[in-house]
């Protein structure tokens, strides 16, 4: 079995004339045999020759059957969530990405969808079912606060009670981590964050081994018009290329960060896929293959933020993740700012709670930057 490199490169084997790289079809519609048949092209938003390339690449990296490409990240999870009808329950890991928890706590409900959120999927067991539990979607690690779930044991358990299991993989992305071989039945993915990479793109995945369940994406696409477009799919595909290379050295830089942040005098506590106890260390390290690249931390009391973000000058103050350029954002203002005050406190995204999106660069000059940060902080703070 070839490498993931390898297989991302050579996702694509047919191309025309030759071609290293697909062509752009920038067609709306296609012309038709005249017997009354579909060719396999008719209208844009039903199918596209570079979005279906970018569909077959997305599977081949994942491992998948199928995959289907949105518009967004939050397309994807919306085409996921979606499935469900009214009468059902989806059951939410929590914390979740902010535009996941609009999903389930707004647009569900006008579908008659009940979401019930749960703190810790280690405490999940079979009385958390009744028989309107249809689907239970998380992350892990969890969005901002990096707590790790064990895939298997929720799939086993879900599964027991006919239910689906979603697993959003943009933090870990099959290179790190692959949760269709740990049972899930379809990851979800912001293709905006690691997979695009470089902070121009948005796009989503969703991927799964069940033709049934493949269908039910490709609707999804169909009859909301949430596809993404050929430029778009081309760029993904040549983009995914360089996943393997990119994660590879954001997760090398992650790791040497956190190294100088732990202990720091300045900081109160660093928070990393595995971190929360040993019993999580043990499933990230058996499921994943490393941290990632994305961790959070908080200062100690009396630090003045405003003067750690001033004085930050290679990291930027903004949301997203996965790009080559480092990213520091503040989620419970931020990322997760659709949660209610009640959540935020529950779920553990505190104010001062600072999420950090590792890049690309010389890692002594992203230390230096924090370490500069840390010093304004305090010294303003005296």
């Amino acid at each position: 079995m070839a490498g993931f490199n390898t297989t991302a490169i050579h996702a694509i084997t047919e191309n025309e004339n030759e071609a290293i790289v697909p062509p752009i079809y920038l067609a709306s519609t296609f012309g038709q045999p005249h017997t009354g048949e579909e060719g396999e092209f008719e209208y844009q938003r039903g199918g596209n020759p570079t979005r279906a390339k970018a569909e077959q690449a997305m599977a081949t990296i994942e491992g998948a059957s199928f995959a289907r490409v949105y518009a967004t990240g939050m397309g994807a999870s919306a085409a996921a969530m979606g499935m469900l009808q009214a009468g059902d329950t989806l059951l939410m890991g929590m914390p979740v990405y902010g535009g996941n928890y609009r999903f389930g706590t707004i647009e569900l409900p006008k579908r008659g969808v009940k979401t019930r959120f749960i703190g810790d999927l280690a405490q999940l067991s079979d009385a958390d079912f009744d028989e309107t539990v249809k689907m239970v979607f998380f992350e892990t690690p969890t969005n901002p606060t990096l707590r790790v779930a064990d895939i298997e044991r929720v799939a086993e358990i879900a599964h027991r009670h006919g239910a689906l299991v979603v697993v959003d993989n943009t933090f870990m992305t099959p290179y790190l981590q692959r949760p269709l071989e740990l049972g899930a039945d379809i990851t979800v993915q912001s293709a905006t964050k690691y997979l695009g990479g470089h902070g121009d793109l948005l796009a989503g995945v969703a991927a799964t081994n069940s033709a049934e369940l493949d269908q039910e994406l490709f609707k999804a696409q169909l009859i909301s018009g949430n596809v993404l477009p050929p430029m778009d799919s081309y760029r993904l595909l040549q983009n995914v290329k360089t996943l393997g290379i990119r994660l590879d050295r954001q997760q090398a830089n992650t790791e040497q960060i956190v190294q100088f942040l732990t202990g720091h005098e300045s900081v109160a506590r660093v928070l990393t896929a595995g971190s929360a106890n040993e019993a999580e260390r043990e499933i990230q390290a058996r499921q994943a293959s490393g941290i990632g690249a994305l961790f959070s931390f908080q200062l100690k009391e009396g630090a003045n933020m405003k003067a750690f973000l001033d004085a930050l000058e290679v990291f930027e103050f903004a949301v997203s993740l996965g790009g080559i350029e480092s990213l520091i954002c503040l989620p419970a203002t931020m990322t997760q700012g659709a949660y209610s005050a009640e959540h935020l406190e529950e779920f553990g995204v505190e104010e001062n709670l600072i999420r950090v999106a590792v890049g690309i660069e010389n890692v002594e000059d992203l230390i230096a930057d924090l370490d500069r940060a840390l010093t304004a902080a305090f010294s303003s703070a005296a």
